[in-house]
């Protein structure tokens, strides 16, 4: 599997012989992004928002999900769930994808800790892609509570401050003190990960995001 990230919480996620996802891609009007033009077989919107919900930056999607259900599309089982308080959440969705026992969760636009139920729906999560810069999504504190109950191998920061990104949200600084990862990390251009080399302990993956 490799996990590419495009800034904010658009990732693509591809595996050979199976489909390939993209996650919120963003309008980069509204953003101040650089513009995203990928292929995919599937497109995962969280909310409808323009940083999250520009469907005309992925060509050749065969299937749009934005809502609640299990769905298993060229491999993968997709599992989206509504997580989170509607008032503050909207329809935020959370979207568990199943690589034949690797798990990916895109925890969307989610403001605040899921509650126990919402964790169980969710399953086992071995990859968790989490909001950490505030405005919408999780702030730093939080997330770093979610990623203490969810317990996954990795997790990928997404969604904080970067140069060229419009949108008030702060940086990766202060989740990275909140994980207690006081050493500097390497910054990857993407992650490629097999099942079998999973860490034991949940690791801290940054990405860059691509250009």
């Amino acid at each position: 599997m490799e996990i590419t990230w495009y800034g904010l919480s658009c990732f693509r996620i591809t595996e050979r012989g199976m489909s390939t996802i993209v996650t919120d891609p963003y309008d980069p009007v509204k953003t101040g992004l650089d513009e995203i033009k990928l292929k995919a077989d599937i497109v995962t919107i969280s909310h409808d928002a323009p940083s999250h919900s520009n469907l005309k930056a992925v060509k050749e999607q065969k299937w749009v999900i934005t809502g609640p259900g299990e769905y298993e599309i060229g491999g993968v089982f997709l599992n989206a769930l509504r997580v989170g308080d509607r008032e503050k959440n909207g329809n935020n969705i959370v979207c568990v994808y199943d690589y034949e026992g690797l798990t990916v969760a895109h925890l969307g636009d989610i403001q605040d800790v899921p509650k126990r139920k919402e964790l169980e729906s969710m399953g086992s999560v071995d990859i968790l892609l989490v909001p950490v810069g505030g405005g919408k999504g999780l702030a730093a504190g939080k997330a770093a509570e979610v990623v203490n109950l969810i317990e996954p191998k990795i997790v990928i920061p997404m969604h904080f401050k970067t140069d060229d990104l419009k949108l008030e949200l702060t940086g990766l600084d202060t989740f990275l003190k909140q994980m207690g990862s006081g050493k500097e990390l390497e910054v990857l251009d993407s992650l490629k990960i097999k099942s079998k080399d999973l860490p034991e302990d949940t690791t801290l993956v940054v990405l860059n995001h691509k250009r």
